[in-house]
């Protein structure tokens, strides 16, 4: 029996994990057998304590067999708990269904809210998981244990980010993330950014080779057929997503965003003002969903196929 009550997943988690493909619907896609993907995931009440639950969340994917699949995924949900199917439903097809993905909750709050009032909720999630799956993972045979990925949207994908500790990768590292909607605060990404090659714009940033790290926007980026190193991770992150594009200093400072050349979505016509700017985009995150699907911060199915073929190659 499982060692999580039904009630206590949450409608989020509920959702998540009654919602998998089935292996029928998954071969009519491929035209090949397939497994039932492994979901699981550990709401609030699940147990009094955070690494109660990171805990648990171990028990519950030994239990099911989740560290016996091909691909095993530590995902990271956004504020209000939500895992994003679009991102979880192609990489279960391009596998055959032989992956598991485990989940732990954080918060009820909509993810830009939770960031303003428990700013360190999800980074701390992140590391407790992480840390805990990534223990049990160690213990394995190195030549039968799962690939190891992370993924993360939105302020899931803050704290997947940070769950990452140098010292805990030399010798043992994930094989690979796809981060999904990075809030401007994200350190790691922050960095990253920074550091682009020049003449790559921010909204699209280019590291030299790309062994390690990728940025595309859904339609470019991939450097599709040039090698890459034993990590893969990929930023999906869409020009007009103004939880990615929002900065602090907006109000003073033109953002690098803007400058030319622009994303695709973003038109030529938008000029910076100080202070209107910046309370633009604030208001602009308030509303970031509520945009067609491919846009701001709602990211489409297909834009997920490319970035999960890169990072976990099939």
């Amino acid at each position: 029996a499982s060692l999580l009550a039904w009630q206590d997943l949450g409608r989020e988690g509920r959702a998540f994990v009654s919602q998998a493909p089935s292996p029928q619907a998954i071969s009519e896609v491929t035209g090949q057998p397939a497994r039932q993907p492994l979901r699981v995931y550990v709401g609030l009440n699940a147990a009094a304590t955070l690494p109660e639950r990171a805990d648990l969340a171990v028990q519950e994917l030994d239990r099911v067999g989740g560290f016996d699949r091909a691909v095993l995924v530590v995902g990271m949900p956004t504020g209000t708990g939500w895992i994003d199917p679009a991102a979880m439903e192609p990489l279960e097809h391009l596998h055959h269904g032989d992956v598991a993905t485990v989940a732990l909750q954080y918060s009820y709050l909509q993810s830009w809210i939770s960031l303003l009032v428990q700013p360190d909720d999800a980074a701390e999630a992140g590391r407790a998981l992480f840390g805990a799956v990534h223990r049990r993972w160690q213990q394995l045979p190195e030549a039968s244990r799962p690939r190891l990925y992370l993924y993360g949207l939105s302020l899931g994908a803050h704290g997947s980010q940070q769950s990452l500790r140098l010292h805990e990768m030399l010798d043992r590292p994930i094989d690979g993330a796809l981060w999904v909607g990075p809030p401007f605060v994200s350190p790691l990404w922050q960095t990253l950014t920074a550091e682009r090659d020049p003449g790559s714009p921010a909204w699209l940033p280019r590291l030299t080779t790309g062994e390690v790290v990728r940025f595309t926007d859904g339609r470019q980026g991939l450097q599709e057929g040039a090698p890459w190193g034993d990590v893969r991770i990929v930023y999906l992150q869409y020009g007009s997503d103004p939880i990615v594009f929002f900065r602090t200093d907006s109000a003073i400072r033109q953002p690098d965003w803007m400058q030319p050349p622009r994303a695709p979505e973003v038109s030529d016509d938008l000029r910076w003002y100080p202070i209107i700017t910046e309370l633009q985009l604030a208001f602009d995150m308030a509303i970031a969903l509520d945009v067609p699907m491919g846009h701001g911060h709602r990211y489409a199915y297909v834009d997920h196929i490319g970035p999960w073929l890169e990072v976990t190659d099939p």
